[in-house]
């Protein structure tokens, strides 16, 4: 076990999978000498050369398309949008048909394909490049969507993700990229599926996704001298999503926080809630539930209000205190 950060598991991930299985090969803008947009694929052209690390055209359509050719007669594509805003461009290929083919065809046709793509704000990057719109993909049938918030669930996740047969959108926050944390030097999976409880809590339940989880995790730590204990989970994974872990959470605490930087209206923190609210742990709860989300605006370039249109610690920190103190009992 050692520290390393999470765009070196991603890549770590990747060089594994070249490795052991000679149907995985990677495609994407740049991907090549350049090493990618955020420097996932470094050092793998001279590794495993041009047939198996493709730099493309740009044009996330034929991307996607090849991807799914290559998928559906017997090969396991990694492809690469270098911004989840750009999965706009593929749309057709992704939803229409990659998630619909193995049902189509009877159970016969699988496409194993990995889409990965760096979303997310913080880096000035403004409305055409930060958006977070993994809620768009989990609202699709036939695709599995994977949001890891740390290099140990990255590196585990996309493992899966390649070895699985669905069609799989593999979202990375582009502000986790530098954050570290131990992961082991072997390669390992984990299970698509499994939520993480980050932190145990007694007090309020927090569904954090993304960077998310971090700001969530700091304000947990932050409260906890107050006496106040926050039960911090990470989802890690959209479609499936782990009901079970989330339900038995806000059966202990009483009282559910969802934290997201995707645009609160319509995002996926609504259908947690529902979920909760349509289950027997709705009658645990002490108080109504609160959700926090990106503001309903295009991103903006200005740093000041790029920070004022997503969630931070403090909003956080505030919202727990209103469901801690104005909702006793």
């Amino acid at each position: 076990m050692r520290e390393i950060t999470y765009i070196q598991a991603v890549n770590e991930a990747l060089d594994e999978a070249l490795a052991t299985n000679e149907e995985v090969f990677l495609m994407g803008e740049d991907i090549g000498v350049y090493g990618g947009g955020f420097g996932a694929t470094k050092g793998l052209v001279e590794k495993y050369g041009q047939k198996r690390i493709r730099s493309t055209p740009i044009s996330e359509s034929a991307i996607a398309g090849t991807a799914v050719g290559a998928a559906i007669t017997g090969m396991r594509p990694v492809i690469e949008l270098q911004f989840s805003d750009f999965i706009t461009i593929a749309m057709d290929q992704l939803v229409n048909q990659a998630a619909k083919m193995h049902y189509m065809y009877g159970g016969k046709v699988n496409v194993p394909l990995v889409m990965r793509t760096a979303g997310g704000s913080g880096t000035g990057a403004a409305a055409q490049h930060s958006q977070s719109l993994e809620n768009w993909m989990a609202h699709i049938p036939g695709l599995k969507v994977i949001q890891p918030s740390n290099a140990y669930d990255a590196k585990g996740l996309l493992h899966a993700a390649i070895e699985d047969n669905n069609p799989v959108m593999f979202y990375e926050h582009k502000l986790c990229y530098k954050l570290s944390c131990d992961v082991p030097n072997e390669k390992y999976t984990i299970p698509i599926g499994v939520a993480a409880i980050k932190q145990p809590g007694t007090d309020i339940t927090v569904v954090a996704t993304g960077v998310m989880v971090h700001k969530a995790l700091a304000v947990a730590e932050k409260l906890a001298p107050t006496g106040i204990s926050l039960e911090v989970i990470d989802p890690r994974t959209l479609v499936p999503l782990d009901k079970e872990t989330i339900l038995k959470s806000v059966i202990k605490t009483g009282r559910l926080m969802i934290v997201h930087e995707a645009v609160k209206e319509s995002g996926f923190g609504g259908e947690i809630a529902s979920i909760v609210v349509e289950s027997e742990a709705f009658y645990s709860l002490k108080a109504p539930i609160k959700r926090l989300g990106g503001a309903f605006i295009p991103m903006p370039y200005q740093k000041e209000l790029e920070k004022a249109a997503i969630p931070q610690c403090e909003d956080i920190e505030a919202a727990v205190k209103t469901l801690m103190h104005e909702h006793k009992n």
